[in-house]
């Protein structure tokens, strides 16, 4: 297209310099004709920079750059590594590493970490622009007040998958497109998008029926959808476990954002403690607030087994051992060491992580969200999280990285 638009230009540019011909008639004799102005010099097109390469998602990287390492208790994490083998155990480049861990003694810090330098080795996690830093977030498991019947103060219903919403797993027709999932409603022949929260809040009353429970706080039970999974104290002393099933197929957008978009909230305000004490004193706009994002989760039973709730890769997460990743950079099951900081603090946070779960917020590469845990303590903290970081992956020795890090090899 830039060719032929300059082309133009200076077609235009020219003949504005161009001189007016002669009339057919004689001019008279004391007329002169004036010299034309020398035409400006024709623009030149800029250089185009040439397109710097990205960085390569992992570089080589020693122990001894991991900050904090050797003060860091690695047996919990090592535990969740080992849940996490059950699954990434079944995949060629993995099968020996798992299969020596669940031979070898490792009851203290001392010989898990000399098991983990003896197995595996270190690859700091690059952004495509080079930067090796990258957004840590927090997030929890919430524990919130329900019941099983529709009553006051119980009045917001929680939703497992709708039987009309269609869902295609675009990895069955495009291999290249593993972990992509398409999701939509017929209207006739034809498959359009799924309802947004919006709405599908219009036509939850006609919906009241297929509802799993009633939760008696509506912002508690937007934060647990977008946690993704909680625990529910029933009225009749029960508690059971709510995860993650599927989502409406709209992005996430952040409540937040709009809040500080709108004026409502300054940024440093706009934590899970500030957003519930906004809508807090401003119930009438608080489906408005909702609304904004169009993203709906929804949820099935489960039992409370004394353990954490399943991540993506359907093992336990582990407090503040397991964190969500991208697994388009990132497999699941994977060591992740994390240094990063205490939330609003400046006291390092280093230690060994496992990359157990994923998230609709969670893009790319240098990315974690750190799971604190469950209840309100937890909460608080998850609320707070969101600072820089900086991640390396441990991979098994004599593997290339790059193959290593294609899901499912």
């Amino acid at each position: 297209m830039l060719r032929p638009l300059l082309a133009v230009g200076l077609a235009a540019l020219l003949a504005g310099c161009a001189s007016t011909p002669p009339s057919s008639g004689s001019c008279p004799p004391s007329a002169t004709v004036p010299a034309s102005s020398a035409c400006p010099a024709c623009p030149v097109c800029p250089g185009v920079e040439p397109v710097k390469p990205a960085e390569k998602p992992l570089q080589p990287a020693a122990w001894e750059d991991l900050p904090g390492w050797a003060e860091d208790d690695v047996l919990p994490a090592l535990a969740a590594f080992r849940a996490s083998c059950a699954t990434l155990g079944k995949q060629a480049i993995w099968r020996t590493t798992c299969t020596t861990l669940g031979e070898a003694d490792v009851g203290d810090s001392v010989r898990a970490r000399a098991w983990l330098e003896a197995n595996l080795v270190p690859w700091q996690l690059v952004n495509p622009d080079g930067a090796r830093e990258g957004l840590i977030t927090g997030y929890y498991e919430p524990v919130v007040k329900g019941s099983r019947v529709q009553r006051k103060p119980y009045v917001n219903p929680v939703f497992g998958p709708p039987d009309d919403m269609v869902v295609v797993d675009l990895a069955e027709l495009y291999p290249e497109l593993k972990h992509m999932r398409l999701r939509g409603r017929l209207d006739g022949r034809k498959l359009v998008p799924y309802y947004s929260r919006g709405e599908w809040a219009g036509q939850e009353p006609l919906r009241a029926s297929k509802a799993l429970l009633w939760i008696d706080d509506a912002i508690d039970l937007f934060f647990l959808q977008i946690q993704g999974s909680g625990q529910v104290e029933l009225a009749d002393g029960g508690r059971i476990r709510l995860n993650y099933a599927d989502q409406n197929g709209h992005p996430y957008r952040s409540i937040g954002r709009w809040l500080i978009d709108q004026g409502e909230l300054q940024a440093h305000e706009a934590s899970m403690q500030g957003i519930k004490a906004w809508a807090k004193a401003n119930p009438r706009r608080l489906q408005e607030l909702l609304n904004t994002n169009p993203s709906l989760v929804f949820f099935r039973e489960m039992a409370v087994e004394g353990s954490g709730p399943p991540g993506a890769q359907g093992i336990p997460l582990t407090p503040r051992r397991s964190i969500a990743i991208d697994p388009r950079h990132v497999p699941l099951g994977v060591p992740v060491f994390l240094d990063t900081t205490w939330p609003n603090d400046s006291r390092p946070l280093r230690q060994l992580m496992v990359a157990q779960d994923t998230g609709g917020a969670i893009r790319g590469v240098v990315r974690a969200d750190f799971y604190w845990g469950s209840g309100s303590e937890a909460g608080n903290l998850a609320g707070k999280t969101r600072q820089a970081g900086r991640m390396w992956v441990l991979l098994p020795r004599g593997y290339p990285p790059l193959v290593t890090l294609v899901p499912g090899k």
